[in-house]
């Protein structure tokens, strides 16, 4: 993707003062230099810790204060600033990050040890219950005839099988009786056309024993009966009394309802859980308080390109007909990962997501609150844990909780973490201890330090509020998409102005915690992007920062829960065939990347539910 040297030098500057914040985070929490109050005689530790702690606030280190308190600028809590404990072996010195005990208290860390479990899921399924395909009857007429007697006047008449329905008189079949019976007469000397004539009658549906009584009697029967083929209930209704019905046409629909599935829809990510057999329990919203139960016995081959899902079949006796087509059920599976025994696992709050990397911090062998970077590659998501694929055994013990101000630490003090995962101090060629985080200066710099989109499996619990105002986003955003598919350079950057405004309006002290952490890293990509199209003249240097606008947004709308009923779509000729995303809140395509040159290149890849 290209992106303008002016795009460039915006992004940077914010790039590095991200890792520059952080750096400072981590020295002020556990790297400040200088004799720990730990090294203290006894009598001297109490008043040190009255006369020199300082608080600070772990996302705005420029924040101190003398006590606790929370921050004027995001409403966090402030924590108090603690020194780290230099005594170290050379390799620990070298790669990992040492913490005191106090310091451990204070940032609030835990740890967990890594262990083999069976990765189990509890899925939630929304569904419908509907009538098994293969007990549906459709009657239709096999002669010309008309409607003379309904025995069924509505649909959802119970009825059984052999019972009649309707009365039908048929100029076409009383011919067909009067050869029959002529034939019967020379059944001895011609049985070839008396055998003829019997199996005319019975491809009209007519049964042994009605062909007998006419042969029995010798006379022929101007109405004939239409009876049911099973037990069930009439669904549908297609003739009413007097109407004249052509052969084949639809008379009644007569479903079997003692036996019925229950169509779920289940996403993409959840469909590695699922396996025919499982068993889902679920209600009906019109039978509270009740439970059922259901086995899974298909799974559909396809999924729908519109909604993203794939039906999952079960099915269940319903011998009192008490569940009824188009009921909407909510049902739960708990699973196990197809096909696999105990796994290795690891906590979802242990780990950091930098792009594709998952990063864990891993404490050293003698346990003495050291810890230490490393990479790991993950498999499936498993309730609060991943599934590990590689980089982790047994018995170790990793940090799950605290993690991402264990990581500011090491950017501080040059070691491995996600900004840096070689490792040493870096600098860029810039002044950090001078820079003005706040001018928005032009720099310049290599195509490789692009935003880098802030991606989190996390899904956090947030206020309705909170997801108000991000719908708000969401609205302005899609003001310039519109303004984009029109190619109006104007009109775009005067929505992006509109955007920057509702972006700032967030509220950032309804959140807490990790949420609230969260939300800064993607905050910090949003305005990057806005501010730069609000700047930016050339339509086209618009669209570029676009892309990666489009994308933190999405990621922002799914990890903070935001229903919006939109669409992410999908140009793969954007960008010299690179391809590029957007939202909408229409199915129908409509391209901001090319506009009328292209207007409907393009396809649906996600629903935002």
């Amino acid at each position: 993707m290209k992106i303008s040297e002016k795009v460039k030098g915006r992004i940077n500057v914010t790039h590095i003062g991200v890792l520059v914040l952080g750096m400072l985070l981590g020295w002020l929490i556990f790297g400040g230099g200088g004799q720990s109050s730990e090294d203290l005689p006894p009598d001297h530790r109490a008043e040190d810790h009255k006369s020199d702690e300082t608080w600070t606030c772990s996302m705005h280190p420029q924040i101190r204060g003398d006590g606790p308190g929370q921050c004027p600028i995001c409403g966090m809590d402030l924590v108090p600033v603690a020194s780290e404990d230099s005594e170290a072996d050379d390799e620990a010195a070298l790669f990992a990050v040492k913490l005191s005990n106090a310091a451990m208290k204070i940032a609030e860390v835990s740890t967990s040890t890594i262990e083999k479990r069976t990765p189990g899921k509890e899925i939630y399924l929304p569904g419908k219950v509907m009538a098994d395909e293969r007990r549906i009857s459709e009657l239709t007429s096999r002669f010309s005839g008309r409607i003379e007697k309904l025995m069924i006047n509505f649909t959802g008449q119970k009825v059984r099988k052999g019972q009649v329905l309707a009365k039908v008189y048929s100029p076409a079949l009383v011919t067909a009786q009067k050869e029959l019976l002529e034939a019967y007469k020379y059944q001895e000397s011609n049985p070839k056309y008396y055998q003829a004539s019997r199996q005319k009658l019975k491809l009209w549906d007519l049964t042994e024993k009605q062909i007998n009584k006419i042969e029995g009697s010798g006379e022929v029967e101007y109405f004939f009966d239409v009876l049911s083929p099973i037990t069930g209930t009439v669904t549908r209704r297609h003739v009413a009394l007097g109407d004249y019905v052509e052969e084949g046409f639809p008379l009644f629909e007569v479903i079997n309802l003692r036996h019925v599935w229950v169509i779920f829809d289940a996403y993409e990510s959840d469909l590695p859980w699922i396996k025919p057999g499982d068993r889902i329990k679920f209600t009906i919203k019109s039978m509270p308080g009740e439970e059922f139960e259901g086995k899974v016995t298909f799974i559909d081959p396809v999924i729908d390109q519109k909604t993203r899902v794939a039906g999952v079949r079960a099915e269940l006796d319903n011998p009192e007909d008490r569940l009824k087509p188009q009921m909407l059920a909510s049902g739960i599976l708990n699973a196990g990962l197809a096909g696999s025994g105990e796994k290795l696992v690891v906590p979802k709050s242990a780990v950091l997501w930098t792009g594709k990397k998952a990063v864990v911090y891993v404490m050293t062998d003698d346990h003495n609150n050291m810890f230490r970077y490393r990479e790991i590659e993950l498999g499936a998501e498993a309730g609060d844990y991943y599934v590990v694929v590689e980089g982790l055994s047994v018995g170790e013990v990793v940090a799950s909780n605290g993690v991402f101000k264990i990581d500011a630490a090491a950017q501080l003090q040059g070691k491995q973490s996600m900004m840096n995962p070689e490792g040493g101090r870096t600098s860029n060629g810039h002044d950090h201890g001078n820079m003005d985080m706040g001018t928005g200066d032009e720099a310049e710099y290599s195509e490789t330090t692009h935003p880098e989109i802030n991606i989190s499996n996390e899904v956090f619990e947030v206020s309705a509020v909170f997801r108000q105002q991000l719908k708000q986003v969401l609205e302005a955003y899609l003001s310039v998409k519109n303004a984009l598919v029109e190619t109006e350079t104007q009109k775009a950057s005067q929505k992006a102005e509109t955007l920057l405004t509702a972006i700032n309006k967030v509220d950032m002290g309804l959140i807490k915690g990790n949420a609230h952490l969260e939300w800064m890293k993607d905050l910090e990509v949003l305005k990057a992007s806005v501010q730069t199209m609000v700047e930016e003249p050339d339509v086209e240097k618009i669209r570029t920062v676009f892309s990666p606008l489009s994308d933190q947004l999405y990621y922002t709308l799914v990890k903070f829960d935001v229903e919006t009923g939109g669409y992410r779509q999908y140009c793969p000729m954007a960008f010299d065939f690179k391809g590029a995303y957007w939202i909408s809140n229409s199915d129908q395509i409509r391209n901001p990347y090319f506009g009328d040159k292209m207007l409907t290149c393009g396809e649906v890849a996600d629903t935002l539910r």
